[in-house]
C-alpha cells in the first residue's frame, strides 16, 4: 500500500496512486465481474440463461451491491481509507445504475468511473478537508 504522506507531498506519488485506482478499477469491472454479475447488475437484463423460470426477486440489486462492494474494496485496498470505499460504494452503484438504465453509455460511463478516482487522489493531495482523519485504523 502506498503511504499517503508520499502522496500529499509529492504530485509523481499523486500520479501514482492515480494509476494503482485505475488498475483497480480494471481489475474489479472486468477480471472479477463476469458474465452472470455484469448481467445481473442491470435490472433490465433477460437473465434466462441463468434462471429459466425467473430470477430471483430484487437479485439486479444484490448484483449491484456485490458488483460495487469489489470495487469499494479495490479503493481501500489501494488507499487504505474506509471513507473513499464508502464514497465508491455509492458512486459507483449509482454510476453503474444510470448505465443499466440506458442514461449513460458505456463511455461516460468509464470516464464517471475515472473521474471519481481522480477525486480521491485530488482529496487526498489537498488534504482536504483538513483535520479530517483519513487513516483511522493507524
Amino acid at each position: 500500500m502506498l503511504e499517503i504522506s508520499q502522496v500529499t507531498t509529492n504530485p509523481s506519488g499523486a500520479l501514482l496512486l492515480f494509476f494503482a485506482l485505475l488498475v483497480a478499477h480494471a481489475v474489479g469491472d472486468f477480471a472479477l465481474q463476469g458474465n452472470f454479475l455484469a448481467k445481473a447488475k442491470n435490472r433490465n437484463a433477460d437473465l434466462a440463461e441463468f434462471f429459466p423460470q425467473a430470477p430471483p426477486r430484487g437479485l439486479w440489486w444484490n448484483a449491484l451491491l456485490a458488483h460495487s462492494l469489489i470495487h469499494a474494496g479495490g479503493v481501500w485496498l489501494v488507499t487504505g481509507m474506509v471513507i473513499l470505499a464508502f464514497a465508491e460504494l455509492v458512486l459507483h452503484s449509482l454510476i453503474d445504475y444510470a448505465k443499466s438504465e440506458g442514461w449513460i453509455s458505456f463511455t461516460v460511463d468509464q470516464a464517471l468511473h475515472w473521474s471519481c478516482k481522480l477525486l480521491y487522489v485530488a482529496l487526498i493531495f489537498l488534504n482536504w478537508p483538513a483535520g479530517l482523519d483519513w487513516d483511522p485504523l493507524s
